[in-house]
């Protein structure tokens, strides 16, 4: 039950949107975006045709307004307004209000945004906002950060784009093919299908940007290879875009393969968890190492994401979280809670 003074520090505003089909999109199926605006700013919204009535403390009402102007605006423009678009665009607008304070939102610059023939996406947090941007003026990127931050799926789009657009000339995407009990050997079919099961995230991100056909037929001519980091040994990786995910279970010797394998042209991005490493206890993992002696170097960029940029559901935020809370408290050293 709110003090009366919340009650008397509320105020309402009504927003119009000039486009009913479009509105309904920015509302959601149910209104589950006004749902999800209303837990996220703290405001009451009541949608009736194209207009929304806010309720709430006066800043709040501005900053639902504003989200729900970016949403309405993309959607006349073609884009989506999901759940995790609803995210972005409120985070969008706390970095805005933060650096322009004062400034009209006209005013105001908006996330990154990566676009292919097939899709645009926008950068939903600041974090992803600065990973794009730091893909688009440096040579390597290192991004370290917990899973369902974006990390693979916006490098893949940034390549495939760079593709598109000539920068490139091919895409080689890998991963270390780390095994879990089982060989790469004793698997049966073919070398693709023995790397497959290690690269399908690889494989489902590239068919969010290109066309499954163009995916196919750029493997089928060389122009998109995916392959296990061990296939790079050797090799000069020119006029390419190439990625390495999953990097956090490369071991030092098998970074240092990988990074020299820079050619004339090319640009290089490496994306891993650091918390997920899958090799044998003991075995340092590479990417750590390379992020601490590369970080400053001109050319290199490095972007670190936390639970707070997780853009899968929302419980992927929690568990994250919970993980980590957990790795921060000190070892149990006896006591009334320790097993007998």
């Amino acid at each position: 039950m709110p003090a009366p003074s919340d009650r008397l520090a509320e105020s309402e505003q009504t927003l119009s949107l000039d486009d009913n089909r479009t509105a309904s999109m920015v509302f959601g199926h149910y209104d589950q975006n006004l749902a999800r605006i209303e837990r996220r700013l703290n405001v009451s919204l009541n949608a009736n045709g194209n207009h929304v009535v806010i309720k709430g403390a006066p800043d709040a009402i501005g900053r639902a307004q504003r989200v729900l102007q970016i949403l309405f605006d993309r959607a006349r423009a073609g884009q989506p307004a999901t759940l995790g678009d609803v995210d972005g665009a409120i985070e969008e607008c706390a970095l805005q209000g933060s650096l322009f304070p004062g400034e009209a939102p006209a005013s105001r610059s908006n996330f990154e945004q990566v676009s292919t023939r097939k899709k645009g996406v926008r950068a939903r947090t600041a974090s992803q906002d600065f990973y794009l941007r730091e893909l688009k003026r440096r040579e390597l990127v290192f991004a370290a950060g917990p899973a369902g931050t974006g990390k693979t799926w916006l490098a893949v789009g940034h390549a495939v784009s760079l593709l598109e657009q000539g920068v490139v000339e091919r895409l080689i995407l890998s991963r270390p093919a780390v095994e879990a009990g089982e060989r790469l050997g004793f698997l049966p079919g073919d070398l693709r299908e023995k790397v497959d099961p290690y690269l399908r995230p690889i494989y489902d991100a590239l068919q969010d940007f290109m066309d499954p056909r163009m995916v196919e037929r750029g493997m089928q001519t060389g122009m998109i290879e995916v392959a296990p980091l061990a296939f790079m040994r050797g090799r000069t990786l020119s006029n390419a875009c190439v990625l390495l995910d999953e990097a956090q279970n490369a071991t030092t010797m098998q970074m240092k393969m990988f990074l020299t394998r820079l050619g004339e042209g090319s640009r290089m991005i490496v994306t891993g968890d650091p918390s997920q490493t899958d090799l044998p206890t003991g075995q340092k993992s590479g990417l750590s190492e390379a992020i601490h002696l590369l970080s400053g170097l001109e050319g290199v960029g490095h972007v670190t994401f936390t639970e707070a940029d997780v853009v899968r559901h929302d419980l992927v935020r929690r568990i994250v979280a919970a993980y980590e809370s957990s790795e921060r408290k000190p070892p149990n050293r006896g006591g009334k809670d320790a097993p007998a």
